[in-house]
């Protein structure tokens, strides 16, 4: 019976216990039910929109939403097809058996849906993975030997005795050097993987595992790189569970996130005619300060993913304004809010 080539390294062991330890905490928060409908709906968002933006879907977060919400959306036919495919797969997941392989090519027949020509259908041509430069960066197997290599697969996710968090890692790996199908193999491997791990435990179908995915993109394809020329998927494994810790470990900033959004709100509505200067990201350094009194730039950089240089840019056009003034130090002070 084939086996996955992987070493289970003392990182692995780490954070397998680590995760475990993370999963006892939210069990212990929310008790057995699952979050509010409002909330799975919310992160489910998040998961799609993140997802395909690691295939370059353009679409904010925004018009994700309001194309869930059956809301027209202005775009690019193809990006908006991708949402609602993406939509009605997510849908579909309580549905599905994970170690079914029939299931896999319906969800693939969803996911691809008026996208390309055999959607659910494993492909019949060569397919490689190539960088912005056209410089190949990985040369899937021949495509005769896709429907071998996936049952052999299927076979082993029955079958195997490891521990899910690893065992839906590697299969999340094999799947994408496998690369089965013309198009659409990254996102579906992601959603896989977690069809594997709510299988086990249900709170990871709506933990959104992929947002931590998106912010370390580049990090993730060098993951698989590095497994390739390895020969095994042990580098891949420790990325996805260091992915799937921060997901758990940051999970209780959704709500500080809904309340950042209405602070958000707020502050633009009494703000954004006062002050037409201040540009959103201006704004944005601005709610992070409010929510967060006496965060430093570097801080608040991480927050809304602009660098330590951009944020303290924009602090000093918010000084320069009067909405914000320094108490104490350089070194040892904070900026403070001045509106309420």
């Amino acid at each position: 019976m084939y086996k996955p080539p992987f070493t289970i390294s003392d990182e692995i062991l780490d954070l397998v216990s680590k995760i475990s330890e993370q999963i006892g905490i939210l069990n212990a928060s929310i008790g057995d039910d699952a979050p509010s409908l409002m909330l799975r709906k919310k992160n489910q968002i998040k998961t799609i929109h993140s997802s395909l933006a690691i295939e370059n879907n353009t679409l904010s977060l925004k018009q994700v939403t309001d194309i869930v919400d059956g809301k027209r959306v202005l775009g690019a036919p193809d990006e908006i097809q991708e949402v609602k495919n993406a939509i009605e797969a997510y849908r579909l997941m309580p549905q599905l058996n994970a170690f079914k392989e029939k299931d896999l090519l319906k969800a693939h027949g969803l996911m691809m849906k008026d996208l390309i020509p055999h959607a659910g259908t494993y492909r019949q041509e060569g397919v490689g993975v190539f960088d912005g430069n056209g410089n190949c960066l990985h040369m899937a197997p021949p495509a005769a030997r896709v429907p071998i290599l996936m049952g052999d697969l299927f076979q082993w996710s029955k079958t195997t005795n490891v521990h899910p968090l690893i065992h839906s890692c590697v299969f999340h790996y094999e799947f994408e050097f496998i690369h089965p199908f013309t198009d659409g193999n990254g996102r579906m491997g992601r959603y896989w993987q977690t069809m594997l791990l709510a299988r086990w435990k249900g709170l990871f179908a709506w933990i959104p595992v992929e947002t931590i995915v998106k912010e370390h993109q580049q990090e993730y394809y060098k993951a698989i790189a590095k497994s390739d020329a390895a020969g095994e998927s042990t580098a891949f494994v420790e990325f996805m569970l260091r992915c799937l810790l921060d997901a758990m470990e940051n999970y209780e900033e959704i709500d500080e996130e809904d309340n950042r959004a209405k602070l958000h709100d707020k502050l633009h509505d009494k703000l954004h005619d006062k002050f037409p200067e201040l540009s959103d990201k201006a704004f944005r350094v601005l709610y992070v300060l409010k929510a967060h009194p006496g965060l430093k730039a570097e801080g608040i950089g991480a927050k809304i993913s602009l660098s330590e240089r951009q944020v303290k840019t924009y602090l000093n056009t918010l000084k320069q304004v009067g909405l914000i003034v320094r108490v104490g130090s350089n070194k040892t002070g904070y900026w403070k809010v001045t509106i309420d």
